[in-house]
């Protein structure tokens, strides 16, 4: 029951009943990222905006709504930057490329360089440069 009514009022939780519906009703499913997202699309018998096309891509989150949580391959498909989605190619990461990482921003784990205010331990005592200003000078 909690389900449904979070499903009925709120966006931010998956999907709601209206996508839910939408896709059931027209959503072809493509990929799965590896996070668990989900990516459907669409294609329209008459384009919305030329610039897009026809095709309608979307995708439902697993669990929070973050836009952070697409990783870049998948966000370039959803983007309409590429015509094959990352499920329909056979790309292989490179030695040197980093894992996706979602935006850790405002969570534990975000980046505190030293000597942030947030960051633990001592903040460092300013260098020679600094010249403090004082009013009549």
């Amino acid at each position: 029951m909690k389900q449904f009514w979070t499903q009925f009022f709120t966006w931010w939780n998956g999907q709601t009943l209206g996508t839910r519906y939408f896709t059931w009703r027209k959503g072809q499913f493509v990929g799965e990222d590896e996070f668990g997202n989900k990516y459907y699309r669409y294609t329209q018998p008459i384009p919305i905006d030329s610039n897009v096309g026809a095709e309608r891509r979307w995708v439902v989150y697993n669990g929070y709504a973050d836009a952070s949580k697409v990783p870049p391959g998948w966000r370039a498909w959803l983007c309409h930057n590429g015509d094959l989605a990352p499920s329909e190619e056979t790309y292989k990461a490179h030695a040197w490329e980093k894992p996706f990482l979602p935006n850790l921003t405002g969570t534990t784990q975000a980046y505190r360089p030293q000597g942030s205010v947030l960051a633990s331990g001592q903040r460092p005592s300013a260098t020679g440069d600094y010249v403090p200003w004082t009013p009549g000078e």
